[in-house]
């Protein structure tokens, strides 16, 4: 059996998470001593590393919740996990398109700025104006994390 400190230790996650997971149903509710302190088990410890990964390689909570579903039930078609990571590649691979675009246009920026007086300064009359932008990054695309 695990504390709650050590599950997190053991995968790297915050406690707060942990709790959040429980609350959410991703993971199950933890055992209880008599003093109300949670108590894991290795199979508590072996999903909320498959959490941990899955999180790690970008899958949203709803996308490892429908994993999570699959492993629970080892007699379904791996084609439904293999249909969540293909979505997930897509998603990675637009996300790398927009950095791409991002990085030139920054490094546009950075090249047609003199470095003379703020004044006359290219990065911050761009990001004074849009207009000024190669590319349509989006409103949210500096919220990727």
């Amino acid at each position: 059996m695990f504390t709650i400190g050590t599950l997190g230790a053991k995968t790297g996650t915050k406690i707060q998470t942990i709790r959040y997971y429980e609350q959410i149903g991703m993971m199950p509710k933890a055992e209880r001593t008599s003093g109300g302190q949670r108590r894991y088990r290795q199979q508590d410890l072996d999903r909320l590393a498959f959490i941990r990964h899955g999180r790690q390689l970008g899958f949203g909570l709803g996308a490892i919740r429908e994993m999570l579903v699959l492993a629970d039930d080892p007699t379904q078609p791996c084609a439904d996990a293999d249909s969540i990571a293909q979505r997930q590649l897509v998603q990675v691979e637009q996300r790398i398109i927009r950095l791409e675009a991002l990085r030139a246009e920054l490094q546009r920026m950075i090249v047609e700025c003199t470095g003379d007086k703020v004044a006359q300064c290219r990065v911050l009359e761009i990001l004074r104006d849009h207009s000024e932008c190669l590319t349509d990054h989006g409103a949210n695309d500096g919220d990727m994390a």
